[in-house]
């Protein structure tokens, strides 16, 4: 008999809209998991981190900085879940531990000749671990990039555990500043999963609220659903080499970030506002639905297309998503009820789990890498 064990999950991700922070109850292991959605809330950055973030993830900090940033990061996610617990009358010391993604700051799934695949999460496990007097689980990207795969996308071992269906084809689509999806047969065979980052998601979409009308983002799409699209601008941006990839990939802020976005919005400084914004938007909606065809629909049958994360609340993006795939059941994981805001803090609440338990979690035919590996690193509180 599986004992339940109370977790939380905390996931920062690389939209910078906040730091999701999930209380649960979980028990068991792989297909055989149950988790249970206690609390959840979003805790926007104070602003003096968020822009030591910011300058950070563009490489305009110092190392000095960046290591004082790590530890103020690991306070804060502390503090976080510190006035969780207490918002749910539980001591953070009553805990069985706590899975922490971290802030990332560098993420390059590829070598080149000067630089080897590496990746960097900071908030450090041992700073929250001390603070909340719990185990605490972190840095989970890296087992997985030494064994030969990309450190991402690390959700889909979560979406095999918590949604396959013998009865139904389903692809988990994940809307956060990038997309990624999760395709589960239902044959429940694990080399029939297919995974991977389609691109951006809210990132560009959030970059242009940001510069053109000093907002964080698009409420429910509303300003994209009054644009109209920039064909030059689409173009330039569907023709990315990352599209032309194959899976398994991965992408992040290096591709899709601040400084390309930046750089799109000068060159097409003389569109109107909303039409940039509206562009950014069709090329989210449309690099998923693209992806979807042509790596998923040429081989097999979907049923239903669930989305989660903080693009589930944009209705134009999620209509034009629906309208390019045709006779697809277009869901949100509330519909099936699985928090969508909170999905990626519990998703890190079961990789934790599966690492306490000595247990493989990365799913090596999402990450390329050449086997699976136990991930993260334990902090022990003492």
């Amino acid at each position: 008999m599986n004992t339940s064990k109370l977790a939380c999950g905390i996931m920062s991700g690389t939209s910078l809209d906040g730091i999701d922070v999930a209380i649960a109850s979980i028990s068991g292991s792989g297909l055989e998991t149950k988790i249970e959605f206690i609390s959840g809330k979003t805790y926007p950055y104070p602003r003096a981190i968020y822009e030591k973030v910011k300058l950070a993830i563009e490489d305009k900090l110092s190392i000095r900085d960046l290591s004082s940033l790590n530890f103020e990061l690991g306070k804060l996610y502390a503090d976080v879940v510190k006035d969780l617990c207490s918002l749910n009358k539980i001591q953070t010391s009553s805990l069985s531990f706590i899975a922490s993604h971290g802030q990332t700051i560098y993420h390059q799934a590829y070598g080149d000749e000067s630089r080897a695949p590496s990746t960097l999460q900071i908030g450090h496990g041992s700073v929250i671990s001390n603070l909340t007097q719990t185990t605490v689980v972190s840095d989970f990207r890296v087992a997985d990039m030494i064994a030969g795969g990309q450190g991402a996308p690390l959700v889909p071992f979560v979406d095999y555990c918590l949604f396959s269906d013998p009865n139904k084809n389903r692809i988990l689509q994940n809307i956060g500043g990038i997309s990624n999806i999760t395709f589960l047969s239902k044959s429940l065979k694990k080399e029939d999963v297919l995974a991977f980052d389609t691109g951006p998601g809210n990132m560009m979409i959030n970059r242009a609220m940001e510069i053109c009308y000093q907002l964080p983002y698009d409420e429910s799409g509303k300003i994209a659903r009054t644009g109209k699209n920039i064909e030059a601008l689409y173009n330039e941006v569907m023709q990315h080499p990352y599209f032309l990839l194959l899976p398994p990939k991965s992408t992040g802020r290096e591709s899709f970030g601040v400084e390309y976005t930046d750089q799109l919005i000068r060159k097409y400084a003389f569109e109107k506002h909303e039409d940039i914004v509206h562009t950014f938007t069709r090329i989210t909606a449309d690099s998923i639905t693209s992806s979807i065809k042509d790596f998923v629909l040429k081989k097999s049958s979907v049923d239903e297309l669930i989305i989660s994360g903080g693009g589930v609340h944009n209705k134009f993006l999620v209509e034009l998503i629906s309208k390019g795939l045709p006779g697809i059941k277009v869901l949100s994981t509330d519909d099936i009820n699985f928090s969508s805001d909170f999905k990626e803090a519990l998703a890190f609440i079961i990789l934790g789990n599966q690492t306490l338990l000595g247990l493989t979690s990365n799913l090596k035919e999402a990450t390329g890498a050449v086997k699976n590996v136990i991930l993260g690193t334990v902090s022990y509180y003492t």
